[in-house]
């Protein structure tokens, strides 16, 4: 059984469906119309949208004869606190920590030197 966290950054990890999220952001669309910019078979937008359903990330569903696609928004909330967890670091000036090195560990420790 996968986290849901693994399967979420999973599905963002291809920037076609990452494109695709991007595209429900405005509103729904049928399953042909998200498939129409992309140079790619109907099968393959199919799966994924397969994975970003299985994420979580969006939601399908048959209204009368068409497949529509839905972003469910709320599913990027858990990725979102994870990655917020990273956010209470500063940012490493590496100009200075090398300056540092170099002094506590002396000149020799220095590229080239």
């Amino acid at each position: 059984m996968s986290d849901p966290l693994d399967d979420v950054f999973s599905a963002l990890a291809d920037p076609t469906r990452r494109a695709i999220l991007a595209m429900l952001l405005e509103d729904d669309m049928a399953v042909t119309d998200v498939a129409e910019p992309f140079e790619m078979s109907l099968a393959a937008i199919s799966k994924h949208l397969m994975t970003l359903t299985r994420a979580g990330l969006i939601t399908q569903e048959k209204r009368g004869r068409v497949k529509w696609c839905k972003l469910e928004p709320n599913a990027l909330r858990q990725a979102s606190v994870w990655m917020q967890g990273f956010g209470q670091f500063e940012p490493v000036n590496l100009d200075a920590f090398e300056r540092f090195l170099a002094a506590e560990l002396g000149e020799d420790a220095q590229p080239g030197g």
